[in-house]
């Protein structure tokens, strides 16, 4: 699936993340669907889901981390498809 980084992250229904210090939970608690994520990819959820669209968590990671461009992007899109398979996001592509 790919995922136009002009579009918008959303919280799915019955989604629950929980901060442990730098990691944090996903658990859906309508499917039991858990995932953990180490501290970048916390931050990453945090970005995706507070931001106006993909694009601006995009160049805001890019200024956080030394990572090139690319392969940020290519990062950002692999996580968003693993959120998207395991039903804890939602895509508003407008």
């Amino acid at each position: 699936m790919t995922t136009s980084f002009e579009s918008r992250i959303a919280v799915a229904p019955d989604v629950m993340f929980r901060a442990v210090g730098e990691e944090a939970v996903l658990l859906n608690l309508k499917s039991e669907t858990y995932l953990g994520l180490d501290p970048v990819g916390t931050r990453m959820w945090t970005l995706l889901t507070e931001s106006q669209s993909i694009e601006s968590a995009y160049e805001a990671l890019l200024g956080e981390y030394e990572v090139e461009g690319g392969q940020l992007r290519h990062d950002l899109a692999g996580f968003i498809n693993k959120l998207v398979e395991n039903d804890l996001v939602l895509v508003d592509s407008h």
